[in-house]
């Protein structure tokens, strides 16, 4: 039988441990185990990981993501539902159970304009990662909005939906009837509006009034849709707020050729980061 495996003690162990930024806090039960300690044990990826991770249509649709964190971090019990101030912490403790704390990453010096090969210390960005502040409500007129994070299942729709959006604006080039080009143009921006409004409208917990509390995601929407443009950039510039501040912070980097001081963004990306 499997459990009477001789092997078993040949079997991965956690490599290490890594305590989420935002320390459990917005998850439904049933999303992920937090230990005692608040640590969780990471292990390191298996050869079956290591092809998931390089199979394109399992990558593009997030399919292959969520199957490696429940295998590496088996506390995580619904990866789906993973939240966007974890996902980093969680893709860093997953590639350094596995081996390697360091990425490399090209950058351009913006004073030279030589490019060059920096490595990138994921430990001691782990270690910057941060929660941000989703209790407090944003005020306007009568109204109070509070926010949540978005989970992975959001931002992966959100990551698609921007996809087929540039392929959409790309492929107008080709059409040469104007009539026609116009039209799938304003398709296109119509596209990019409803994409904006969902993802606000999903990161909205809910809306109160003087007299009931809306949680419905129609009516939220509705409502971005149709409220004023001040009260629209007050929306969307607190939720941008409300990310920044959990998002990794530009790489410092000295150009080895002029030797010039710059910020570098820095984005994990899952296809370069696991390929």
């Amino acid at each position: 039988m499997i459990n009477q495996n001789p092997l078993k003690q040949y079997f991965r162990r956690p490599a290490v441990y890594v305590r989420l930024p935002s320390n459990g806090k917005y998850y439904a039960p049933g999303v992920v185990n937090i230990p005692e300690n608040g640590e969780l044990p990471v292990y390191p990826m298996t050869a079956i990981d290591d092809i998931t991770l390089r199979t394109p249509d399992a990558l593009f649709n997030g399919t292959a993501m969520a199957e490696v964190m429940k295998s590496c971090i088996p506390d995580i019990i619904d990866p789906w539902a993973i939240n966007n101030i974890d996902l980093d912490a969680i893709l860093i403790a997953i590639r350094s159970a596995s081996g390697d704390s360091n990425l490399e990453i090209e950058s351009t010096c913006p004073a030279c304009k030589e490019g060059s090969t920096y490595g990138v210390d994921l430990i001691s960005i782990l270690s910057q990662l941060k929660s941000a502040d989703y209790i407090t409500e944003l005020q306007i007129n009568d109204l109070k909005i509070k926010f949540r994070p978005l989970n992975y299942k959001e931002m992966n729709q959100a990551s698609v939906g921007q996809f087929e959006t540039q392929r959409a604006f790309a492929m107008l080039e080709q059409i040469q009837d104007e009539e026609e080009r116009n039209l799938k143009s304003k398709e296109a921006l119509h596209n990019v509006t409803e994409l904006t409004m969902k993802l606000l409208s999903n990161a909205m917990e809910y809306v109160s009034t003087p007299t009931i509390q809306v949680t419905e995601k129609e009516y939220i929407l509705d409502f971005l849709r149709n409220c004023d443009k001040t009260a629209y950039t007050n929306i969307r510039d607190h939720l941008s707020s409300l990310r920044s501040s959990t998002e990794i912070k530009p790489l410092k980097i000295k150009c080895v050729h002029c030797e010039h001081n710059y910020d570098q963004p820095f984005t994990l990306n899952t296809s370069d980061f696991f390929g």
